[in-house]
């Protein structure tokens, strides 16, 4: 497979990534062969995959809407994948100049696009950190340099946590990042989730296709991602599917479970 300009030469562009799947289910182009081939399979296995994408991407917009009203100027955006129109700080900044934004992706391909189109941008950045290592992230130089997490903080956990084995102690990650942050703070989660699907296929086929991609996927219910918003106070509606999270207009969260993810916001008092 010849490799394009674009990608990094460190990346092996045999292997599916999930990052350049969720890139290729929301109509970007940058992926290789091999992930347009793993994700069309999910697509027809699964072909409400492109739709769930975006259903998780339209959550991701609303809840940023909803923390710049809520005055929050600093966002930690873990797990923000390949850029695609909708980033967060084209939220933020649009709505609020004065945002601050740090991406953090495992993904050198996610890395490499972010800091193209963050270049010029004083109030966002990109560093390559992996979430099961919160204590490298609150310590990078990048994070330190931008944010104040003394101030209230967002921080953003979409469409990731999904990617995390519970023996990798995903409660403990959070909680790491919980301790880091100053009252007022926010945290944001959304994950995959076959809660009340009657078959049992779908989800059989998404793991066996997720199994040959770099990051094999985890569902969990809405009372175990319940458990990872501890020490939080959960915004209403709660926990829900994502859809039905701040919906603008009632017809958008019509068959609100057919998008395959819950999510909900927290927030530390005080």
């Amino acid at each position: 497979m010849r490799r394009p300009d674009w990608a990094p030469d460190d990346i092996d562009i045999e292997r599916p990534s999930v990052a350049r799947m969720y890139d290729y289910y929301l109509g970007g182009s940058h992926n290789f062969a091999v992930d347009r081939a793993a994700a069309q399979t999910m697509v027809a296995a699964v072909p409400e995959a492109p739709l769930m994408a975006q259903a998780n991407r339209a959550f991701l917009r609303r809840v940023v809407h909803f923390l710049v009203n809520a005055g929050v100027r600093q966002f930690l955006d873990i797990g923000s994948g390949i850029p695609t129109v909708g980033n967060v700080h084209e939220i933020a900044q649009q709505a609020a100049p004065e945002s601050r934004v740090v991406y953090v992706d495992i993904d050198p391909v996610a890395v490499a696009h972010s800091q193209e189109i963050l270049a010029g941008n004083d109030r966002a950045t990109v560093v390559q950190e992996d979430l099961r290592h919160p204590e490298r992230i609150l310590s990078h130089p990048e994070v330190r340099r931008l944010l104040d997490l003394d101030q209230p903080t967002a921080v953003l956990v979409v469409a990731v946590l999904h990617f995390v084995p519970d023996h990798d102690r995903p409660a403990e990650l959070l909680r790491t990042l919980r301790d880091a942050l100053g009252a007022g703070s926010w945290l944001v989660l959304s994950q995959a989730s076959a809660e009340g699907r009657a078959d049992d296929s779908a989800r059989s086929d998404a793991e066996a296709i997720y199994r040959r991609t770099d990051s094999p996927l985890w569902f969990r219910n809405r009372s175990e991602l319940a458990v990872l918003f501890d020490g939080f106070e959960l915004v209403e509606p709660g926990i829900v599917w994502v859809p039905q999270w701040h919906p603008e207009t009632p017809e958008s969260s019509v068959n609100a479970e057919e998008s395959g993810f819950l999510g909900g916001v927290g927030r530390i008092g005080g």
